[in-house]
């Protein structure tokens, strides 16, 4: 079956008395309606104690630049260093900022602590950024500008700092090979998505897997959700070993293979 975006939630919705207490109907046909916030944004933190209160700052001196509501949830993913307590203290200086804090006791991962901080959130878009401080105030001003343009922004670098040849190689074979099986034209699956809240409470892929953020969208945009793409003047390159690249490489592979067998269960239609 066919659907539009957002047009999936159009239905007829009759509640008793007693349901309209609790339920509203435009809560159960227009979930992206009437949240209090423009945007939440997730901080992933383990063991970022040299890096976490600048990629703080940079989120505020961003959203200042910008004029939007928002929201920042830091989850600290056990990390085995004082990021929680730095994290803590600055919001004791800073009460003004709307920041919450959540220490996890154990280590849960990445794709767990980002469904986790949107069914936390409260604004109506949801985006994730790493708390090494990689990405400048340029970078993150040229992509939350486009924040209510589209379902989805899709960031994608114009004028990057120099990788690895590896990397350009690797990175744009993924790319392109995963544009071939889809049938999508996205110049980049890997930078900072910003997705409406809902959708990734709703079409999150339910995997531990990095990757996971690919996955999601080729099934958003496979839904008909809207989206744009959005240049980036400058990014920061996280540098990585020669193990990180072949974890990068299997990650790829399986979230390809998570698209294929998606796109092949809807054509058989199981």
């Amino acid at each position: 079956m066919n659907y539009n975006g957002r047009d999936f939630w159009s239905a007829s919705v009759a509640l008793t008395p007693a349901a309209q207490k609790y339920h509203s109907p435009l809560a159960v046909t227009l979930p992206y309606e009437g949240s209090p916030l423009d945007l939440t944004v997730f901080v992933s933190c383990y063991n970022e104690e040299h890096s976490i209160i600048n990629t703080i700052n940079i989120i505020i001196e961003t959203m200042d630049i910008i004029g939007i509501k928002y929201e920042i949830i830091v989850i600290d993913d056990g990390s085995k260093d004082s990021s929680f307590d730095l994290v803590r203290n600055y919001m004791l200086v800073h009460p003004e900022i709307n920041i919450v804090l959540r220490g996890n006791k154990q280590n849960k991962g990445l794709a767990q602590n980002y469904l986790d901080a949107a069914f936390m959130g409260c604004g109506t878009f949801f985006c994730m950024i790493h708390g090494d401080n990689a990405e400048p105030v340029e970078t993150m001003i040229d992509i939350m500008r486009a924040v209510g343009e589209a379902d989805i922004i899709v960031p994608y670098d114009i004028a990057a700092i120099s990788r690895s040849t590896w990397y350009e190689v690797v990175a744009g074979a993924v790319n392109g090979l995963i544009n071939f099986i889809t049938g999508h034209r996205v110049n980049d699956y890997s930078g900072l998505q910003i997705h409406l809240r809902y959708n990734v409470m709703r079409w999150h892929p339910g995997t531990n897997r990095s990757g996971f953020q690919t996955v999601m969208l080729c099934q958003l945009l496979d839904l008909g959700f809207t989206c744009k793409q959005v240049p980036c003047r400058s990014a920061v390159i996280r540098h990585s070993d020669f193990a990180a690249m072949w974890r990068n490489i299997f990650s790829a592979t399986r979230a390809i293979m998570d698209i294929m067998l998606r796109r092949l269960s809807n054509t058989i239609g199981w």
